[in-house]
């Protein structure tokens, strides 16, 4: 049984190293953050019980009958760019928190991690169409520039006194069904926020403007999901050695999970399942902390296929005796607007990563997507993905036979150690115990 009576993190220390966590009871987990962050009990209760109150609920969306939960679990261990995190992650799908946890633990003891957002600039799009003469609108519109950034700035004066504001304003030519179109792209730096708001109200004060300049018909006007200005980098070394598992050497191993990142990369049906798993790592925290799970699944996605073809949205190699793991993403996520601060867990989401940045965010989750996906490919490579994954699962089988609390463990447990995990004989296993 479990030590619930640990010690509690020392106020300083903030290290996202906590042995023996996932051993403890709800409660004692919360207990054991103490000094990591200062939990109100209301706080508390939000993690506890109700985490979205029926009333917030009805505001959010339409015809509200109720609230759906999800379990929120915290992968422990991750230290990027030598700063310790906690990363909360909202997610169902069994193994994903114990998956990152063990490989953000592997890299922190053999090896480093570390990331970088490269900027916060989002855009938007103004579609025109029947532009008589597309390269001539081009340049009237380049000529145009300044004046139309300056009145694209008047709409959010918050947002260019936080240092934000419209950048960059440019037309390019598509060809299309229906014909040549000109789409003229406007780049505004959002800062802290994922800039939807800010960035449509901006389009639809510029769009007739455009639309008289290139003397064309104006349609569509919004925000594009696919930030390649917004590119995350992550990073990590890993010493080849530490990689060794049963026959296999460390070398072994890494050159096995290189070889599977090639598969990825070179074959789309397997790249939509390896790309799926950096997801399950990002989606988690997305959703956590009130962000826009869909924008930025779409937008990696489309990334991934940029080059005209679906790929990995990880790469890996060897230099020398290090195992090189790499991602690069467009991550639009927000710190202020929006759910992130509407829903009360996700504010504590927030807060349990101590991030003050929109970047320092995209920094976590791109490092949890290129962790989950270095905790898939090593168990693939090496004993394969059932075996970690079955005694996790075992636990959802023995719940949904109908098995509660201890029981549940135990009955996980037989079916493990049988090696027979079904829902026939979980029912099975719980009739002989409640017979004994």
């Amino acid at each position: 049984m479990a030590d619930s009576k640990q010690e509690p993190i020392a106020q300083g220390e903030r290290s996202s190293r906590l042995p023996g966590f996932y051993k403890l009871k709800v409660a004692d987990r919360l207990e054991r953050l103490e000094g990591w962050l200062s939990l109100s009990a209301e706080e508390k209760a939000r993690l506890l019980g109700q985490s979205l109150p029926l009333d917030k609920a009805d505001m959010m969306v339409e015809n509200v009958i109720g609230t759906f939960g999800l379990p929120l679990g915290l992968a422990v261990n991750f230290r990027i760019n030598g700063r310790d995190c906690l990363v909360p992650m909202a997610v169902e799908e069994t193994s994903v928190v114990a998956a990152a946890s063990n490989s953000a633990q592997l890299i922190r003891e053999h090896g480093i991690l570390t990331a970088r957002c490269e900027a916060t600039v989002m855009e938007g799009q103004i579609q025109l169409t029947d532009v008589a003469d597309i390269e001539q609108a081009i340049r009237r519109i380049a000529e145009s520039k300044a004046r139309l950034l300056e009145l694209a700035n008047a709409q959010d004066r918050m947002l260019v006194g936080l240092g934000g504001g419209a950048r960059d304003l440019y037309g390019r030519r598509i060809e299309t069904e229906s014909g040549p179109m000109l789409i003229v792209h406007l780049a505004v730096d959002v800062r802290d926020a994922m800039g939807a708001n800010a960035v449509n109200t901006m389009l639809e004060t510029l769009g007739p403007l455009l639309a008289e300049l290139a003397q064309g018909d104006l349609h569509l006007q919004i925000i594009t999901n696919y930030c390649d200005r917004s590119l995350t980098r992550a990073r990590f070394e890993v010493a080849v050695d530490c990689l060794r598992w049963q026959r296999f050497t460390g070398r072994q191993v890494a050159e096995r999970l290189v070889r599977a990142y090639h598969f990825a990369d070179a074959d789309p049906y397997r790249a939509t399942t390896h790309n799926k798993g950096i997801m399950n790592g990002i989606d988690g925290i997305l959703i956590a902390t009130g962000n826009d799970w869909r924008a930025v699944e779409a937008g990696c996605h489309a990334y991934a296929a940029r080059t005209g073809r679906y790929r990995s949205l990880t790469r890996y190699r060897i230099e020398g005796e290090r195992l090189i793991g790499e991602i690069e993403l467009p991550i639009a996520v927000g710190l202020v607007g929006g759910v992130t601060r509407l829903h009360p867990v996700a504010a504590i989401a927030l807060k349990l990563l101590g991030v003050t940045r929109r970047g320092e965010l995209a920094e976590v989750v791109a490092c949890a997507g290129l962790l989950q996906n270095f905790a898939a490919l090593r168990a693939l490579v090496t004993a394969g993905i059932q075996k970690g994954h079955m005694s996790l699962h075992a636990r959802n089988v023995a719940c949904f036979a109908g098995a509660e609390g201890e029981l549940a463990v135990r009955v996980a447990e037989q079916m493990e150690k049988e090696g027979r995990v079904g829902f026939d004989r979980a029912k099975q296993i719980i009739e002989e115990l409640r017979k004994a």
